[in-house]
């Protein structure tokens, strides 16, 4: 096995065919056939499934590209830390970060990357908080933002920011005047995301610690699909004010804060326990802290 094995499988299961794969690596399909037969044979397992439309995945071969991110990913780092060596931040760093963030934080991260460190790369991946874990455990990620993270082995946590979480209705769904206390939401039919997403997670136990539990009418995954069945009558949310600030139309929202107690989303910032830091992620982190504290906004 060695390390353009993994990286030829990779890319061919990613993109889900030889041909596809051979074009973006610029090498010809024969190679990139034997290549990746041959770590099939050492593995003594079919990775791939061939088909008329190009190939997929077997079991086997989902858990062989979480073990390709990590190892490729590694061996970035350990160029990434020569480097350092003449000076400077070099490389590239992978970022996670949840949706509803991500639309407020990516740009001025980016942005602010791109002038404090010229000679590296950043990449940005847009996940729900218990998958990036999941990523930031396997070597995928370097860096992650999440949002109220269970303890974790193997995961240092470091809170960033809090968000107030708000009933959010329209002028069709009627909001209350003041801040409704929580033994009162199960009076509001939601449209709430499936678990284990931290939002739902921390609804339902903080509900079931003063014995009640939400009125759920849809769940659906994805905030702006939550939104636009609000806007269409469905249901309420309950989300943060960014969430709805990012909205294609905010002022169709009405919001209001739960209180009794009050609800709020925690985003942490989170590295691997065990894994060196480099230059260029630890300058990531600072620039990540600055632009939280601001509310999101880069000062360029």
């Amino acid at each position: 096995m060695d390390l353009k094995q993994l990286e030829y499988f990779l890319r061919v299961a990613e993109l889900g065919g030889f041909t596809r794969a051979a074009r973006a690596l610029g090498v010809a399909q024969p190679v990139l056939s034997r290549q990746v037969r041959q770590l099939e044979v050492e593995l003594g397992q079919n990775l791939l499934e061939r088909n008329g439309r190009g190939v997929t995945a077997t079991q086997a071969g989902l858990l062989m590209m979480q073990h390709c991110r990590g190892i490729l990913r590694q061996v970035e780092r350990a160029h990434e830390d020569v480097d350092r060596i003449r000076g400077g931040a070099f490389g590239r760093v992978v970022l996670g970060v949840p949706p509803t963030p991500s639309r407020v934080l990516a740009v001025p991260i980016a942005r602010q990357f791109r002038a404090v460190l010229p000679k590296a790369s950043l990449s940005i991946s847009e996940q729900l908080s218990h998958v990036l874990a999941q990523w930031l455990l396997a070597g995928q990620i370097d860096l992650a933002l999440l949002y109220d993270p269970p303890p974790t082995p193997g995961i240092t946590l470091s809170p960033l920011t809090s968000d107030p979480l708000y009933l959010i209705g329209t002028d069709r769904l009627r909001i209350p005047r003041r801040p409704l206390t929580l033994d009162t939401l199960p009076d509001y039919p939601l449209v709430i995301p499936t678990r284990p997403h931290t939002i739902r997670t921390l609804l339902e136990t903080q509900m079931a610690l003063i014995g009640c539990r939400p009125t759920i009418r849809l769940e659906v995954d994805g905030v702006p699909a939550i939104l636009d069945l609000v806007a269409d009558g469905v249901g309420y949310a309950v989300l943060s004010r960014t969430a709805v600030h990012t909205a294609a139309h905010p002022d169709a929202y009405r919001t209001q804060r739960i209180i009794k107690p009050n609800l709020s989303s925690h985003l942490y910032l989170a590295t691997a326990t065990n894994r060196t830091v480099t230059v260029a992620q630890r300058t990531t982190i600072d620039i990540i802290r600055t632009i939280t504290r601001r509310g999101g906004k880069s000062h360029n």
